[in-house]
């Protein structure tokens, strides 16, 4: 890991995924019944379980229209609200796919710690803020190989600060957390960098096509744009959409209760894709 993303491995911390990570930074950072975080829904689930999990009070500050932060009232709650600690923010965002513009400010007019959630962003490498870590105190960068490096059900997560923070999260984390098996396949998985890199130019190629055919359905309202491996799609009616493609075994996500109408759907292979879009042809709403 240290030489594929040039960090000194004192740097870098690894956990049984990034749930595990999100759990430690609550576990080292926010005092259990007094302190809070904040964090921008829609966004992430296990932000906010982890933070009920360990007694962590929640304050929210949803996204604006355009799923960018509200800098506005984050900067309120936080200037007034000592007991805000840490703030999580995950860039691209799951489930907009959007990256968040405004995260440098954010760590630097912020006292606490800032989780950059990075788990899409070997869709887009160029925006990541690894070579932000060491000069910010306050920042730990999370990633994982759930995504681009197709090891879901393996889990491993990786967290990236300055030495005082891994410090800390190895202090904490359970001995053995991450298992030799699991480690294996990490490391397998990094001796395949071109295949996995090939995988990504496939899946981005992929992306490309089936926004331009999404658009093209009567069905479809609007494809948001999409730094992730994943399009969310405001459809007609997204219950009746989402149901109707269960019922032909594909399975997308349904984001209704948190974005009106809206569908997230994963980038498939080129068969995967095209069976979606017949079936989507072919839908009554």
């Amino acid at each position: 890991m240290s030489e594929l993303k040039n960090i000194p491995s004192e740097n870098i911390f690894i956990g049984n995924g990034s749930d595990e990570v999100i759990d430690l930074i609550y576990r080292v950072f926010a005092n259990p019944g007094k302190d809070s975080v904040l964090i921008c829904p829609p966004t992430y689930g296990m932000y906010e379980v982890s933070a009920n999990i360990n007694d962590v009070n929640i304050v929210k500050v949803p996204l604006l229209d355009d799923f960018q932060l509200d800098m506005d009232t984050i900067l309120e709650k936080t200037n007034s609200d000592p007991t805000i600690k840490i703030i999580f923010v995950c860039s691209p965002n799951n489930p907009t796919g959007s990256r968040l513009n405004n995260v440098k400010f954010l760590i630097e007019n912020f006292n606490g710690i800032v989780a950059l959630d990075e788990a899409y962003i070997d869709f887009r490498s160029d925006r990541t803020y690894l070579p932000k870590i060491q000069k910010y105190p306050n920042l730990i960068v999370m990633q994982t190989f759930s995504k681009a490096w197709a090891l879901a059900s393996a889990r491993v997560g990786v967290a990236y600060a300055q030495t005082e923070i891994i410090s800390l999260l190895d202090k904490v984390k359970p001995p053995y957390n991450v298992s030799e098996l699991n480690q294996k396949a990490a490391l397998e998985a990094l001796g395949l960098k071109h295949e996995t890199s090939d995988r990504i130019s496939k899946i981005m190629n992929e992306k490309e096509f089936l926004v331009d055919e999404l658009e093209k359905l009567s069905i479809v309202k609007k494809v948001y744009p999409s730094d992730a491996n994943f399009l969310l799609v405001e459809v007609s009616d997204a219950n009746s959409i989402y149901n109707q493609l269960v019922d032909k075994k594909i399975i997308t996500r349904n984001r209704h209760s948190q974005i009106n109408n809206c569908l997230r759907i994963t980038i498939g292979t080129y068969n995967e894709n095209r069976q979606l879009l017949w079936e989507l042809k072919n839908i009554t709403v």
